[in-house]
């Protein structure tokens, strides 16, 4: 509490004793207050000084006209002499003890102004010179004065017949200011509080805002008044009824409130919409300190970025920070920021930030895939009539695999047969592709070990008894499944064959290695997890009905897909089986897993996205746009799903929502006989593998580019 408020706080409560010598028991009474809302309109009554007095001061009914004028009758007599309590039973009444029903109240009826003033004195001291007498306010009633013992008058409240407060006012020819329903603007440092309810001994005061709607409109440096509306003469009704709104507490105030925008037509709450709005309008994020106006932005979306930077230079300045649009490419999975050997200049000294930059280029593909222009694509002919049985894509390198014993690697940006790996004396069946290594497995039952750059065969990797079907690679192993039932760990640069994994009774049909464990599905119905160091099998997951034929496995979660029309999740420590996803009504073919979202095509014709923690389908994209044969391949990314099928089409789904996009392939020879086989697709590139099994659709790679031109 500052000093100037600790003296006046002192002086209020001297001079309310002196006031009630008389009936020093009681608690002293406000005259001419309802509540604490009214006493604290009165310049130089703060908080603190009502804190300090809340103890002896009582607010209660205000007095009539008549008792005011006798009261002010009095006071003319000796302006100097202190006001009188007044004693029971004295009074009109509609104010004395009898209205109440309190004989104590009856006590406590004359200290208004001494606890509502001093600080008034002081500041208006040099100002306000003058008598005090009686007139009548601008509107014909009553004026009330309020006096302090030996001092000038402070105020005076002009009031309505009803003794409502209505608001300060000052005599003419003393007022600094039209503004408002208030003739004085708050200081800036002036608290606002809220008393008790009517009739309620005031205790600790709550912060409560006296200014009007117009006050803080008129106050805006360079705002012009608001227009009224134009050729409407008031009404001779709205002077009462503003009056009687203004003496109504702040509860009745909403309640008529409401009931009034009820009563509006749409047009009238349009007009109240124009004139409130601007007024709550504020730039708070440039009042914000850079850090928290950072911390707000990172909660909006880039499209709303990208509309917030159009706002205003500093917004701009905010909009491009690089940290901020770094999180927004992770959350997109976008890992790197997009080096470029000139970043443009937006203006002097303010570049392009290197994220943002990556985060658009992002999106520009992303529309490419969902809506841009198809392009021509590439052809890459070869391996003649036979079929594409595996296919690999990496970087710009693309290798494919065929029944008729080679492999060609392919690049991506020329369309060009950069190698053919000749060697196999059996079809290729399986393949696996790492930088430039590329590992074949074939019929004639052994697997090679291929340099992508200049076509040379590094290794031959003998030991299986039957076709190699299946292969993962991980660092510089490789482990083999074979018709022979048998699985096989190899050393990819020295070509020795490490570990042996013997207990299917079946071909093995796919297989998963993550460095650690191995996991296989074979044509006995079930799924093994091994130890390759100890060539032990640590589970044997039974629950398939019918040979398996695809796995996925992220080092916690197995899951197997059958002929049997099913697909169970697996724990791979436990061995239990945490779900039985059923849904397809054929053999599930090819899936996908990232995080928790599994991908599955089926012979069904139909692709299901399914939650794998919960068990959950969560799309299943069919409807007129789906395919109409079995789904032969497919891969997905954040945003879309990509799927190809023996009718000869390759689609695009919407992953969140499941819905068809739109066909980026779609074969002439589609429906009779035209095939896609296999995909792979990139960030920015789609191969197709396309053909046909009765010569209508000759074989070749179909490359489809989404990149966008950098300038």
């Amino acid at each position: 509490m500052t000093e100037q408020e600790n003296s006046l706080g002192v002086l209020v409560t001297r001079r309310m004793t002196v006031s009630c010598q008389h009936d020093t028991a009681t608690k002293k009474e406000l005259k001419g207050f309802n509540s604490l809302d009214d006493l604290l309109h009165v310049k130089g009554i703060t908080t603190r000084i009502l804190e300090l007095n809340s103890q002896r001061m009582t607010c209660r009914r205000r007095p009539s006209s008549e008792e005011a004028a006798r009261v002010l009758a009095e006071e003319e007599e000796d302006v100097s002499a202190s006001w009188e309590p007044e004693r029971s039973g004295k009074g009109s009444p509609g104010s004395g003890p009898e209205a109440d029903g309190s004989p104590e109240q009856g006590a406590q009826e004359s200290v208004s102004s001494r606890a509502c003033g001093e600080q008034q004195e002081e500041e208006e001291e040099e100002e306000e010179e003058g008598s005090c007498y009686s007139e009548e306010g601008e509107d014909g009633s009553d004026v009330y004065f309020y006096y302090t013992i030996g001092e000038r008058w402070i105020d005076y409240l002009q009031r309505t017949e009803e003794g409502g407060l209505l608001r300060h006012v000052r005599p003419k020819m003393k007022r600094k200011s039209e503004n408002g329903l208030d003739g004085r603007a708050l200081s800036p440092g002036k608290k606002l509080c809220k008393g008790s309810e009517y009739g309620r001994t005031l205790g600790p005061c709550t912060p409560s805002p006296t200014t009007t709607f117009g006050d803080l409109r008129n106050a805006k440096p360079g705002q012009a008044r608001r227009r009224r509306i134009p050729s409407v003469a008031p009404p001779p009704e709205l002077q009462d009824w503003l009056r009687t709104f203004q003496r109504w507490s702040g509860p009745e105030k909403l309640l008529a409130l409401d009931e009034l925008i009820d009563r509006c037509e749409p047009s009238q709450i349009k007009y109240m919409m124009q004139v409130i709005e601007p007024q709550f309008q504020r730039d708070f994020i440039s009042l914000l300190p850079k850090e928290l106006a950072l911390y707000v932005l990172s909660f909006l979306e880039p499209r709303d970025l990208l509309r917030a930077a159009q706002t205003c230079r500093y917004w701009r300045v905010l909009a491009e920070d690089n940290l901020l649009w770094r999180e927004k490419c992770r959350e997109e999975g976008i890992e790197e920021p997009l080096n470029l050997r000139k970043r443009r200049l937006l203006s002097p000294g303010f570049m392009y930030s290197p994220w943002k930059f990556a985060f658009m280029r992002q999106h520009k593909i992303d529309m490419n895939w969902r809506s841009g222009e198809l392009k021509a694509p590439k052809v890459l002919k070869g391996h003649d009539d036979h079929v594409i049985t595996c296919l690999q894509f990496c970087g710009n390198r693309i290798v494919s695999g065929s029944d008729d014993n080679t492999l060609k690697v392919w690049s991506a940006v020329t369309g060009e047969c950069v190698q053919t790996l000749v060697g196999h004396t059996g079809g290729v069946w399986s393949s696996q592709m790492r930088d430039s290594i590329v590992i074949s497995g074939s019929t004639d039952r052994t697997l090679k070990v291929w340099n992508a750059d200049t076509g040379e065969c590094v290794h031959t990797l003998y030991g299986h008894t039957s076709t190699v079907r299946c292969m993962h690679l991980h660092g510089n192993r490789v482990v083999s499944g074979s018709r022979d039932a048998t699985l096989r760990l190899w050393d990819i640069e020295t070509g020795q064959c490490l570990h042996v994994l013997m207990g299917h009774v079946a071909a093995v049909r796919c297989v998963q290695y993550d460095g650690h464990k191995v996991v296989s599905g074979a044509y006995d119905y079930t799924v093994k997890v091994w130890d390759p160091e100890s060539e032990s099998c640590t589970h044997t997951l039974q629950g398939h009905t019918n040979r398996v034929y695809s796995l996925q496995f992220d080092g916690t979660h197995i899951v197997s897909g059958s002929l049997d029309t099913s697909i169970r999740v697996w724990d791979v420590e436990s061995g239990n089986c945490l779900h039985t996803l059923m849904g397809h009504q054929s053999l599930t073919s090819g899936m996908e897993l990232r995080d928790n979202i599994l991908v599955s095509g089926n012979a069904d014709s139909t692709v299901k996205i399914w939650d794998i923690k919960t068990g959950q389908c969560l799309q299943t994209l069919q409807g007129p746009s789906k395919h109409q044969s079995a789904v032969t391949c497919l891969q997905f990314s954040s945003k879309f799903v990509v799927t190809s099928s023996d009718d000869g089409t390759v689609k695009l789904w919407d992953l969140k929502t499941g819905e068809f996009v739109r066909n980026l392939v779609a074969l002439e020879s589609g429906g009779s006989g035209g095939v896609v086989w296999r995909i792979r697709a990139s960030n920015t590139k789609l191969v197709c593998a396309v053909g046909s099994r009765n010569g209508t659709e000759e074989t070749k790679l179909l490359v489809l580019d989404f990149d966008v031109d950098l300038k």
